[in-house]
């Protein structure tokens, strides 16, 4: 791209040991525009980011520039905008604190945890008056997914909102195994996306986050303490709002993640002593620990000092063994609980039509002649209605209930123009765009203005 007068750009900076408070660097060159000079730090240049109305308080944002999704609350002002083919969220904030911000997001996505991708911090912003205005970071819309307010249709069902704070649990948990300290947890600061009939847990919000290379049981538990008090709090609020279910007690609903990260931390953290005859426990313990979305790459065995028991530790354990397992059969990127079900069709498929067949040409078969046959049936106009990898789980579902119900082994075909005609067609779009607002999508809450930032 050649030298732009009014934008001054920078790479990310390399000192990845940084904490994240990145220096603050003003552009000096000649306001040739009028409209100052812009300081954008990105890890690459996107001339596109060029053509937003940085010049413009992010408030009054016009509506050409902007795009309809459903929006949390947040206590900064934020919009969504067209962005190429894609939607980014645009957040006015402190210098200090959008620089730390993206530093933080672009380490935990290097750590592979679900966070929204980081695009830029531009500064350096300011009215052709010569106003100056703040500082924004940029972050990618993470396609499919909605703030936890826009998972409601009439009312939040109990069980939808015990999904959501387990989803919130084992995100929590993620963050804590490679030292991540939160600052801020809240079902708000999260998004979620539909994952087999149950949610995955996407952090969007990290300006108070700070990464250590282990976390103490106090800053722990500190994390925790604050993400119940938000959960209450927030369900406070939808209980005020008449959008949850009245026999829902927030407060006892908000304990739940205590129960659920707990549960968790402590299987994949604490040692397991068994017997010497009792070594099928080991297998057991993995067996559990993939349930969960975890691989054992690494674990210890201690004999006791008796000599008559083993001590048994996880040691390295990293989340997304289904979806690894799913990627490097097939080359689908899925989430854990989707490619879990995925995978168990693809192994049931294998043993009905090619028991002896070598698996990763078995799992190609299975693409071609199961998983793709179903995405192409879908017709045009519902294809943003839910992204193919939860459709193919959804029709897998359909099918094995009708076939129940009828007491006969149902067509592929046939139970996937059922499902077409008897659920999808009926669901909403959760495609990342939305070509015209409305109040519920726009402003879910009067003062909401992001989706958690």
């Amino acid at each position: 791209m050649s030298e732009t007068p009014d934008a001054q750009w920078r790479d990310e900076p390399t000192d990845y040991t940084q904490t994240g408070k990145l220096p603050r660097v003003r552009a000096t060159s000649a306001e040739a525009s009028g409209l100052g000079s812009l300081d954008i730090t990105a890890a690459a240049t996107d001339p596109e980011l060029l053509d937003l109305p940085w010049h413009v308080a992010l408030e009054q944002w016009p509506a050409s520039a902007l795009a309809a999704l459903p929006r949390g609350i947040s206590r900064h002002v934020v919009r969504f905008a067209h962005f190429g083919g894609s939607v980014i969220a645009v957040k006015e904030t402190g210098e200090h604190i959008a620089r730390h911000e993206y530093h933080m997001l672009r380490k935990l996505q290097r750590l592979d945890i679900p966070c929204v991708e980081p695009v830029a911090v531009i500064s350096g912003r300011s009215t052709p008056e010569g106003e100056e205005l703040d500082p924004v970071l940029v972050t990618r819309h993470l396609k499919f997914s909605l703030p936890y307010r826009a998972l409601f249709s009439q009312t939040l069902r109990r069980d939808t909102l015990t999904r959501l704070i387990d989803a919130q649990a084992l995100l929590l948990v993620r963050l804590h195994l490679v030292g991540f300290y939160w600052g801020d947890v809240s079902l708000s600061n999260t998004l979620f996306r539909r994952d087999a009939g149950s949610f995955a847990a996407y952090l969007v919000d990290a300006e108070t986050g700070e990464l250590y290379p282990e976390l103490s049981v106090g800053q722990r538990e500190y994390d925790l303490e604050i993400a119940r008090v938000n959960i209450a709090g927030e369900l406070m609020d939808l209980a005020e709002g008449g959008l949850i279910e009245e026999k829902v007690d927030p407060l006892a609903t908000s304990e739940l993640i205590m129960d659920s990260y707990r549960r968790l931390w402590s299987e994949l953290t604490e040692k397991e002593s068994f017997e010497l005859g009792e070594r099928w426990r080991v297998g057991a313990r993995i067996r559990r620990l993939n349930e969960l979305g975890f691989d054992v790459e690494e674990y210890a065995i201690r004999t006791a000092a008796n000599g008559t028991q083993i001590q048994l530790q996880p040691k390295v354990v990293d989340a997304g063994h289904h979806s690894r397992r799913l990627l490097r059969l097939t080359g689908l990127d899925a989430q854990q609980n989707q490619a879990r079900r995925l995978l168990n069709d693809m192994d049931a498929y294998r043993v009905d039509n090619n028991p002896h067949m070598d698996e990763d040409y078995s799992a190609h078969l299975w693409v071609s002649e199961v998983f793709e046959p179903i995405v192409r049936a879908v017709p045009r106009d519902l294809g943003g209605k839910l992204e193919p990898a939860e459709v193919v789980h959804e029709v897998l579902e359909h099918r094995w209930y009708m076939s129940e119900r009828e007491d006969r082994n149902v067509p592929m075909a046939e139970a996937v123009q059922s499902y077409l005609d008897n659920e999808l067609r009926h669901r909403r779009d959760e495609a990342e765009i939305m070509l015209t607002a409305d109040a519920r999508t726009i402003g879910i809450d009067d003062e909401s203005e992001h989706e958690g930032s």
